[in-house]
């Protein structure tokens, strides 16, 4: 907003400037006032270079907007704005400014320049391309100028003349890297793969030994689909050095594609065994295979077999078994990954990443000593991460050291972070209070987890079936019950907390209803809690010799609940038992 309002005043400014003055002019400063101006004005010019030099663009971009108030007429100052708009990226002011430089001083090459760069960063490369043409003219010795100048035209796709420009700076400085380059990406893009292909040859005949020409070559080969002129010269780099690893792996992508697995994972295996084949190169290779198992387990051997190579190759690179954990836990085996992970930290301690995975996979496998060890460890390395409390209170949740488990999600809170995850942090807080007996603490944790998350249908669940419990806010349960189900509809787990609720209401009939429609999930009649609600229900709807059957088979399957031995010697619903 400040920026918009700089740009108003300084706009305003020289639109009053333009537009000259409708009333008559009283006086004129005096020769002390115009002294005093003049000060003022080169006061705020020091001190915007100072603060440009610190860093502090928004402060400089106000320094010289007040210093135009007193001078308008200093073109430095609107190329300065310029530079600091592009700073800011703001490429529309900055390309404005840069005008208003260039036309109070058409000689000065740098404000021209400034120009131009205004132009490129607006995608306006006709306009860029006049001004270096200008430039060039005025400098015909300079070759960057006309460099640009042809840039500029391949990128207003003006081809034929860009071509034009780079033939005659070639004819200047002879064979150059950078001029071929330009001059091979024109033809591609004009769909001219032979005459692209002519002007990377004419580098390799200058320099036959340099492979990048030779792979630039097969790339541009590749591109199109021309496999055996791809694979001939891929073959050539193999022949001046049979270790290349981007020649190796290109071959091996041939030998895929035409089903030869062998050979695919042979060329693969020589390419990823040369230590020279940099660690970050393999990792961007590899990378995408914890993509692809995602929706393609067949890729899983072979990632693991890559990264197996990687950390063969560089074995004392911590990112190397980051990357071979990350491989395994994406491939569903956490144990392995756990391994990995720790002689990734053993290597390198201080990556916050690798840690937050070995919680992770500790917090998903139920390792909770395990969990807690570790995150007690992160909490005091890493005491600024919102994500090492949220796993620490975990730990001690799952540990039932609610206290502890209350005090690290409460630091989680105050350290704060993103907003899926604060909602995680009041949702296991408020089981924590729960499970603490503090009730109205819970509640106000799940309305919060509510109002970040309106569909977060499971804390919706959790947080009614714990009213119904306590017998509180029942038609708030209700509604929220009923609404998970809207979201869920097929969950035996929420339909029993609907019947339950229903049951706390007094709505036998319609509790019947939906505790049968759970039952009809074979994971439901194997679950004794439900089974158990299915009895206290069909007894107060007077089945009491069904009810007791019910009672009897949830005890079968485990139901463990104080009054469930009772109901069933009795063979009464206690409703003072009541879990």
């Amino acid at each position: 907003m400040r920026l918009s309002g700089i740009f108003i005043t300084v706009t305003a400014c020289l639109i009053a400037a333009a537009c000259g003055n409708t009333k008559k002019v009283v006086s004129t400063p005096g020769p002390l006032q115009q002294e005093v101006m003049a000060q003022r004005a080169d006061s705020l010019f020091f001190a915007a270079q100072r603060s440009k030099m610190l860093g502090d663009y928004k402060t400089a971009i106000t320094q010289y907007s007040d210093y135009i108030r007193l001078n308008r007429n200093n073109p430095t100052v609107y190329y300065e704005l310029s530079r600091l708009f592009l700073e800011v990226r703001n490429p529309q002011y900055a390309l404005g400014f840069a005008r208003r430089a260039a036309a109070m001083d058409t000689s000065n090459k740098w404000f021209q320049m400034a120009l131009a760069e205004g132009y490129s960063v607006n995608e306006m490369f006709d306009s860029a391309a006049i001004v270096y043409d200008r430039l060039s003219k005025q400098d015909p010795l300079n070759e960057e100028l006309l460099f640009n100048k042809g840039i500029s035209l391949s990128k207003a796709r003006n081809y034929s003349e860009a071509l034009q420009v780079f033939d005659t700076l070639e004819a200047k400085v002879g064979v150059a890297e950078e001029i071929i380059f330009q001059k091979q990406r024109i033809y591609l893009r004009l769909d001219m793969v032979d005459e692209a292909a002519a002007q990377v040859r004419r580098l390799i005949a200058q320099e036959p030994a340099e492979l990048r020409y030779w792979g630039l070559l097969a790339e541009i080969y590749e591109s199109v689909e021309r496999t055996k002129e791809a694979r001939a010269v891929y073959d050539t780099i193999l022949t001046m050095d049979p270790k290349h690893p981007r020649a190796l792996i290109a071959i091996a992508n041939f030998e895929k594609k035409n089903g030869n697995e062998p050979q695919y994972r042979a060329y693969l295996i020589k390419a990823f065994s040369n230590p020279d084949y940099t660690i970050d190169e393999k990792v961007s290779f590899v990378y995408p295979y914890l993509q692809m198992l995602e929706t393609d387990t067949t890729k899983k051997d072979e990632g693991i077999l890559l990264t197996k190579l990687i950390v063969d190759s560089h074995p004392n690179e911590p990112k190397a078994y980051a990357l071979r954990a990350d491989m395994f836990s994406q491939a569903d085996m956490p144990d392995s990954a756990i391994v990995n992970y720790h002689k990734s930290i053993a290597l390198d301690s201080t990556r916050f990443s690798v840690w937050y995975q070995l919680m992770w996979l500790y917090s998903r496998a139920d390792q909770s000593d395990s969990l807690l060890r570790v995150s007690d460890h992160v909490i005091t390395q890493f005491p600024k991460e919102f994500m090492g409390y949220y796993f620490n209170g975990l730990a001690n949740y799952f540990k039932q050291r609610h206290d502890a488990a209350a005090r690290s999600l409460n630091t989680a809170l105050a350290i704060g972070g993103e907003k899926r995850f604060v909602g995680d942090v009041y949702a296991l807080l408020g089981d924590t209070y729960h499970a603490s007996g503090m009730h109205a603490r819970s509640d106000s944790c799940y309305d919060m987890v509510l109002s970040l998350r309106p569909k977060d249908h499971m804390v919706m669940n959790n947080y009614s079936y714990y009213l119904s419990m306590r017998g509180d806010k029942l038609d708030k349960a209700e509604q929220l019950s009923r609404r998970s189900l809207e979201l869920k509809p097929e969950s035996p787990t929420y339909m029993d907390t609907y019947a339950w609720i229903l049951f706390r209401l007094g709505r036998y009939k319609e509790a019947k209803v939906w505790i049968e429609k759970a039952l009809q999930n074979p994971e439901a009649q194997q679950d004794p809690d439900v089974l158990e609600h299915y009895g206290d229900i069909l007894f107060n709807l007077n089945e009491k010799e069904k009810a007791v059957q019910y009672w009897q088979l949830a005890k079968e399957k485990g139901a463990n609940s104080n009054g469930l031995a009772r109901k069933i010697a009795e063979k009464r619903y206690i409703r003072n038992m009541d879990r």
